[in-house]
């Protein structure tokens, strides 16, 4: 992982087309504004987290769904 430290108001550039700026500090937090294409998704750690969960749990309930469907036409035809 790089470690980059930045002061307020300073940024990072990830690539040509995504900016990270520090825009607030305090004792314990960090605001960050984020400019980057609207087809980048940009999400907090725990947020993508949960996505991909759903995402996952949302597969699995579609092939489980997929396979009864597969199981009765395989029975229709004996």
């Amino acid at each position: 992982m790089l470690v980059l430290t930045r002061k307020l108001g300073e940024s990072i550039r990830i690539g040509d087309n995504i900016v990270v700026k520090v825009v607030d500090l305090d004792n314990r937090h960090v605001k960050l504004g984020i400019d980057a294409p609207k087809n980048i998704a940009v999400n907090r750690e725990e947020i993508y987290e949960r996505i991909q969960k759903e995402n996952k749990a949302a597969s699995e309930a579609q092939d489980s769904k997929l396979k009864d469907i597969a199981n009765a036409l395989r029975q229709s035809k004996e």
